[in-house]
């Protein structure tokens, strides 16, 4: 898979995908790709954990393959099933044909009827795709376990048949909001980088990229605001992603500046929590003051 050959290129490849990486996340993504390890990224909701995973894909032309984590996920659901129903029905009509108990089970356990899932079809791309292991803190313990164990070998057994190995392994990117800490075996075993929100000039260019219609003016007035918010003593602080939604609103509004009764009617796309938007409302004139 061919990669670019400097952070700088990198940095580069991902802003025309409108994505804007700092310098150490670009950095920690280009050492992860150069030296083929999983690379853990950690941080708050909505600050581009997922999206950087997409962009990745797009920019690189690779096929994203994503496995959502969550409470009660099992290895099969992540690896591979067998197709109950249409073996039972292979069954009957190879019963009503008189074929053979043993070539009937032969056929029976084939890929015509073996259900790929995510970590199976990632095995089986290779390099020609990036495997996103989205909200691995979901998951629990033993889950965790078999991923550490696949992503040592990139290679699955599957006693009907055989061995599946990956010729080279696809670039494996794992996000937690860390609900839960995850075991040091598998952090270790990763490439790892914290994103944090970004400053204030960093937010600001971040929304006018993902939402060019929004003007400049709007976009600093919305960012100052929203850093005063995650000052606050919120359930859930806004991200990233709520930034541009709140940005996106007021400017189809036809809103230009960010006054108290704006922010009020569309405080919606901002913030997501009842109780929070009490106390954000309880303080609108501190958070569009200067806006």
């Amino acid at each position: 898979m061919n990669y670019p050959s400097t952070v700088t290129e990198l940095t580069e490849t991902l802003r025309r995908g409108d994505y804007l990486a700092d310098r150490g996340l670009a950095t920690a993504m280009f050492v992860a790709m150069s030296l083929q390890r999983p690379i853990l990224l950690e941080g708050e909701v909505g600050v581009g954990k997922t999206e950087i995973a997409k962009v990745m894909a797009s920019v690189f032309g690779r096929k994203l393959i994503r496995l959502q984590c969550y409470e009660g996920i099992d290895t099969n659901q992540a690896l591979y099933e067998w197709d109950y129903a249409r073996q039972l029905l292979y069954i009957r009509a190879m019963s009503d044909q008189g074929l053979g108990e043993e070539e009937a089970i032969e056929k029976l356990f084939g890929p015509r009827f073996l259900l790929e899932r995510p970590l199976m079809q990632a095995i089986q791309s290779g390099d020609q795709c990036v495997l996103l292991i989205d909200e691995v803190d979901r998951a629990d313990d033993e889950f965790e376990a078999f991923l550490l164990e696949v992503l040592s070998d990139f290679q699955i057994s599957i006693p009907e048949v055989g061995t599946i190995k990956a010729e080279n392994p696809p670039l494996v990117i794992l996000t937690s909001n860390r609900t839960r800490d995850l075991h040091d075996a598998l952090k270790r075993r990763c490439m790892y980088h914290w994103i944090g929100y970004p400053d204030p000039d960093r937010e600001v260019e971040i929304v006018t990229v993902q939402a060019p219609e929004v003007s400049e003016a709007l976009a600093r007035k919305v960012v100052a605001a929203v850093h005063r918010l995650r000052e606050m003593d919120l359930a859930k602080p806004p991200g990233v992603a709520e930034t541009i939604d709140w940005a996106r609103t007021l400017s189809f509004l036809g809103e230009t500046g960010l006054t108290a009764s704006a922010a009020d009617v569309t405080l919606g796309s901002i913030i997501k929590d009842r109780d929070d938007l009490e106390l954000v409302r309880d303080n609108l004139g501190e958070v569009t003051s200067n806006a």
